[in-house]
């Protein structure tokens, strides 16, 4: 699984910090293979996002354990893996009795460390394995974070509220958090990635099958429309008080 961050900034400039306005920051799992997003998180900081994603996780095929999962260099992930999945280790019976959760030692996460100049153009890429065993986990992850960073453009496209330097910016949380919500379900079910077509090789008229993200990783078995998107998934009931 691949996992990134990225901030928008909800307001004017100088808007206060609060927890419904100021600074925000998005955590999106893309799952590799099929690049399906998986899990986002929205909070105020990188490690609050990180665990609104891992709990997302943890509800939907993953109880026990993190995927094995490749970041860039920002922080939060890990000490988000260590409170959603981490456990107390059992007391010896000698000393303290431990209260601090540990990760487990079947964990895979990787972090690839962009290392750039004071002008910010990119000088090295150093590949950290922050749990697991080095050699398994590179060659299991790849040591590339291209594609999430390909999310993260393709939503920056799809959504003007997360365009750097913008007037377009969400005046409500409420509003940001339905219109992620959106976009992430029309980017799994109604867009296809030229990446993800397969080739037809008994169709005379035909020599690609374009696939969406949800097609790959056989949630469904065509492309949807808008409107079958927004009829066959069930919009979440709200109660006025």
């Amino acid at each position: 699984m691949g996992f990134g961050h990225m901030w928008a900034t909800k307001g004017q400039k100088n808007y206060p910090e609060t927890s419904e306005s100021g600074q925000f920051w998005r955590s999106t799992m893309l799952d590799m293979d099929s690049r399906l997003r998986v899990a986002r998180g929205i909070a105020k900081t990188e490690t609050e996002a990180s665990i609104i994603v891992f709990e997302t996780l943890k509800e939907r095929g993953h109880p026990t354990r993190p995927p094995a999962t490749i970041s860039d260099g920002w922080g939060g992930i890990r000490e988000a893996m260590v409170e959603v999945y981490g456990t107390v280790p059992s007391y010896s019976g000698r000393g303290r009795p431990p209260t601090c959760k540990q990760p487990g030692l079947d964990w895979q996460y990787l972090q690839m460390v962009k290392i750039r100049n004071e002008q910010g153009r990119l000088l090295d890429v150093k590949l950290c394995v922050i749990f697991g065993d080095k050699e398994t986990v590179i060659n299991l992850l790849g040591g590339s974070t291209a594609y999430i960073e390909r999310t993260h453009l393709t939503m920056r496209h799809f959504s003007a509220r997360l365009t750097r330097k913008s007037l377009a910016f969400s005046k409500k949380l409420s509003a940001y958090q339905a219109a992620a919500a959106l976009q992430d379900a029309i980017y799994n079910f109604v867009r296809p990635l030229k990446t993800l077509r397969q080739e037809l090789l008994d169709d005379s008229c035909r020599r690609w099958q374009p696939r969406t993200p949800a097609m790959a990783a056989n949630l469904v078995d065509s492309i949807w429309t808008v409107k079958e998107l927004l009829t066959i998934i069930p919009l979440p009931t709200t109660v006025n008080t």
